[in-house]
């Protein structure tokens, strides 16, 4: 992954570094942080004396049943926080509000798609009080077979309450969840109960997606079947299967493994005391997958990595006991375990889940759910955003989203002209936008503004939380200079980093910490202004090199979408015998604009104008939609090997629309 040469290439949203948006005033007299030195003064001793730092966080913002010998116990690449230090991650985000006012207010709200025709949206609200009890009540289900301490538990759900309260159940007991995405296939539930050995496994008999039903309790079924290329059984750890009737279809049911959770929740104690558990007893095991090899099994713990999604959620969301919070992305993402469950119910904040599309059944769906719940603070991921935009301001513009007062965006770089339309028409002007850059393995937000205190510049994530030191350098691990793209590293450990890779400590070793001695090697590529904002370019895997120049191809999407016919773009390399790599960019354009060669040209001298002659493309296909996951990410794997006119390969059943890879194959045909 190493660099070879580093390049000062501009990138396209160079062009609005000039524009700066300021905290207003009156936010910033409310905010958790209210000026930009206080920032200041609480980052620089973060940084100075971190040890001091977080002992003092650490007792403010958690409940502890004991206190720890030692803050921070480092040796590259092991790190361990609050040495000795017991507490609760379910006792901290449910039981410790139930003597406050809170205990009566909305923990949960969920919303699902409609049942049918005409039919009104499902909705199920649950206040702390109320969730405590459904948590204890499964945490019982799940000792009544058997778990106990450090067991492992894999969670294959549709957005729905009964994944927060599994997952709250198992912390509760100390079992290690390990949660998988809904829109994953039978082989790779197969996959990670075999790495994982889970004993478990928490599913439905489907869920909701655009009014069609997926067979989740089928799928784990299948997975159930498979075996390795040896003939080794791959789910053979598992004793019990637990159902959700949810979609109430007909499933195949085994009474020897299978039960319905209502039949066990029926007979089961309200009662449970959260189990006391060191700070570094390891909470949940997360897979992340690649376009090769084996998932790798992202393991986080207890104490370090609780307060990281709760200090994360409170200051860079503003968090206030008034807000209803939507978090859109799926708790099969880490994304949805810090910013869905753990961060907002640890602050005591009101939670919205969401099962469905975002234009399901019409294009203002999320539009619909701000105006109804009174929805304050939205965290959204730019492609969610890009498509907003094409489907166009009508659908956002038929409802109220007055009581919207943050806006934040999560998961890619955004580019400049997304986030001026998230600021202007779904913020009206008055929102300020937090965008944070952060991943699986970080356990929470790094980079980010604090909307108080930090002026914001579209497309960059700004500058570092509280004790993350990032430092942009080259191929040898020398920091660059301002304005010179490189690799984004972090210098010193956090309290939420990952722990390892389940299983794997040499794995660990190799892709962490390899890449720059002592320091945690992100992947990503960054850029740094001469103000200090940390501008993401993109894995550096997608920094191109064509013709002896570093490309990130997050620039030339940029520089695409700033025209004004573009709603989207992605840009991929194909192998090219005199250049090494060409550049391909696939195009989907705004309502009523039409593909032309014309506009093909036009396209390729924007991107000239906007970043340099080297960075045209080689090639513009247009598309009608983009291959992206059921998360929103566009599947870029795939746009390489169209782009190379190879044979598309590996798992597509993470894939939104199957028929959107068939047309774009076809077009090329």
């Amino acid at each position: 992954m190493a660099i070879k040469k580093v390049s000062s290439l501009p990138a396209a949203s160079v062009l609005h570094e000039t524009r700066v948006f300021h905290p207003s005033p009156e936010f910033s007299r409310r905010a958790h942080i209210s000026s930009f030195s206080q920032y200041r003064k609480m980052y620089e001793e973060s940084i100075k004396s971190p040890e001091k730092f977080w002992d003092r966080q650490a007792r403010a913002e958690l409940t502890w049943f004991k206190p720890w010998k030692k803050v921070l116990d480092w040796k590259v690449p092991n790190a361990k926080w609050f040495v000795g230090g017991q507490l609760n991650v379910s006792y901290n985000c449910l039981d410790v509000h139930l003597s406050t006012d809170r205990a009566n207010k909305a923990a949960l709200i969920w919303e699902g798609e409609p049942c049918g025709p005409g039919k009104p949206p499902e909705q199920r609200v649950f206040t702390y009080r109320q969730l405590h009890r459904e948590v204890c009540l499964f945490a019982n289900v799940l000792k009544k077979l058997g778990l106990k301490k450090g067991d492992r538990v894999l969670i294959y759900l549709p957005m729905i309450p009964e994944a927060a309260i599994a997952m709250l159940a198992c912390t509760r007991l100390g079992l290690v969840h390990s949660v998988v995405f809904g829109g994953f296939s039978a082989q790779s539930v197969a996959d990670r109960v075999f790495d994982s050995q889970a004993k478990i496994i928490i599913t439905a008999d489907g869920g909701f997606r655009r009014g069609s039903v997926v067979q989740l309790k089928k799928n784990v079924d299948e997975g159930l079947t498979l075996r390795s290329a040896s003939g080794e059984c791959l789910t053979s750890s598992i004793h019990r299967v637990i159902v959700v009737r949810r979609a109430g279809c007909d499933v195949a049911f085994n009474p020897q493994i299978d039960v319905w959770w209502h039949d066990e929740m029926e007979t089961a104690s309200p009662r449970c005391e959260a189990v006391k558990l060191d700070s570094e007893h390891p909470l949940f095991i997360l897979y992340t997958s690649g376009s090769t090899g084996k998932p790798k099994g992202i393991l986080h713990t207890t104490g370090g990595y609780l307060l990281t999604a709760k200090m994360t959620s409170k200051y860079v969301f503003d968090l206030r006991d008034s807000d209803v919070y939507w978090c859109t992305a799926d708790v099969g993402w880490v994304t949805g375990h810090s910013y869905v469950v753990y961060g907002p119910l640890a602050n005591g904040a009101t939670s919205l889940m969401y099962e469905g599309a975002p234009n399901f059944p019409n294009f203002d769906r999320f539009w619909s759910i701000v105006e109804r719940h009174n929805v304050s603070v939205l965290y959204t991921a730019p492609t969610a955003i890009r498509a907003f935009m094409k489907w166009g301001v009508q659908w956002p513009g038929k409802h109220d989203l007055s009581s919207l007062r943050l806006l934040g965006s999560v998961g890619e770089p955004i580019n400049p002209e997304a986030w001026m339309w998230y600021h202007e028409v779904i913020g009206g002007k008055r929102c300020p936008i937090v965008d944070t850059w952060w991943q699986t393995e970080t356990g929470g937000i790094m980079i980010t503004p604090l909307p108080g205190a930090t002026p914001t510049k579209p497309g960059t994530a700004t500058l570092p939380f509280f004790g993350v030191l990032p430092e942009v350098v080259d191929e040898t691990g020398e920091k660059v200079p301002k304005e010179t793209s490189g690799k984004l590293i972090i210098r010193k450990p956090w309290p939420g980093m990952l722990r390892g890779i389940w299983g794997d400590p040499k794995r660990f070793m190799e892709t962490y910490w390899s890449e720059v001695k002592g320091s945690y090697f992100t992947g990503d590529g960054c850029r740094q202004d001469k103000e200090g904002n940390f501008w993401i370019v993109g894995r550096i895997d997608d920094v191109l090199n064509v013709a002896g120049h570093r490309i990130g191809t997050a620039e030339v999407e940029g520089a695409l979408v700033s025209n004004k016919n573009v709603a989207e773009a992605a840009v991929v390399g194909r192998p090219d015998e005199l250049k090494g790599q060409a550049l391909v960019a696939f195009v989907t354009l705004k309502t009523g604009i039409k593909p032309t060669p014309q506009l093909k040209e036009e396209l390729r001298n924007h991107v000239g104008k906007e970043i340099g002659p080297v960075a045209k493309p080689d090639d513009i296909r247009f598309a009608d939609m983009l291959p992206k996951t059921r998360s929103g990410k566009i599947m870029r794997r795939l746009l390489k090997q169209v782009a190379s006119g190879g044979e598309i390969k590996g798992d597509t059943t993470t894939l939104e629309d199957l028929s959107v890879l068939a047309s774009l194959t076809a077009a090329e045909d």
